[in-house]
């Protein structure tokens, strides 16, 4: 069995590579890649192997870009990760488990026999995660990391008011900071984040439900004000008018 790793921290990368090691002693890990550049170089330039251990939160972007740009790519992966909302996404692709970190070695030896099991079969594997996600409370990112300089520094949730996404994305805190958003995508930041505490507004803006002042409504559909010190009214289709009143009340 060849595995291939990608995985952007070196301790679990050194800890998921030991375990393998352990638990398959004939498998060959063929390398460890940090990011999605290094994975998309190495899948042009050599040949698949029989099995991806993926991370999906790398530091270049989200692994889901390697599979999806490539669809080449056919062998079985089986994602890791720290938070469960890229589940149903992770399972379009050609993923047989999930796994959440910080990963159980009895756990890792289920998804190698799953593995095993489904290499000449149809993998069922959606149903059985939709299955697990209906009895697992889903787990969300409870604080992000904002760039400040050369450092990153985390903010917590309860701390920010909005996420906007201008060339980049800005975290606006309720203390009227403007940080830098170590995440790429508002679509990335809307799956992480709790949906009762956050709405997308629109394509610019992700907002917590303790940053909203007032509604009104418009000819296009509503105006939602921020409450101070932000001085923003942001503009909401009529098509997301009634899921934005029934997350609001």
């Amino acid at each position: 069995m060849k595995i291939l790793i990608i995985e952007d921290e070196p301790l679990v990368a050194n800890d998921l590579l030991k375990t393998i090691n352990q638990l398959e002693p004939a498998a060959q890990v063929l390398a460890i890649i940090p990011n999605v550049t290094g994975a998309k170089n190495w899948f042009a330039n050599n040949v698949q192997p029989d099995l991806i251990f993926s991370d999906i939160q790398l530091s270049d972007g989200v692994s889901f870009e390697i599979f999806e740009q490539n669809q080449q790519i056919t062998c079985t992966i089986i994602f890791t990760t720290a938070y469960d909302a890229y589940a149903i996404r992770a399972f379009k692709l050609n993923s047989i488990d999930y796994l959440l970190k910080p990963i159980d070695e009895q756990d890792l030896a289920k998804a190698l026999a799953k593995y095993r099991s489904f290499r000449h079969e149809e993998s069922n594997s959606l149903k059985e995660l939709i299955l697990h996600l209906t009895q697992e409370p889903r787990k969300y990112k409870e604080r992000f990391l904002s760039q400040q300089r050369n450092s990153l520094v985390p903010v917590r949730v309860d701390e920010i008011a909005f996420f906007h996404k201008e060339e980049l994305i800005f975290i606006h805190t309720v203390g009227g900071e403007k940080l830098l958003s170590d995440q790429s995508t508002l679509d990335d930041l809307e799956s992480l984040v709790d949906p009762t505490l956050f709405f997308r507004v629109n394509r610019q803006y992700l907002v917590h439900l303790q940053s909203v002042a007032r509604v009104k409504t418009t000819h296009k559909g509503l105006s939602v004000q921020l409450k101070p010190p932000f001085a923003q009214e942001l503009d909401l289709s009529r098509e997301k008018a009634t899921a934005f009143k029934q997350w609001l009340g």
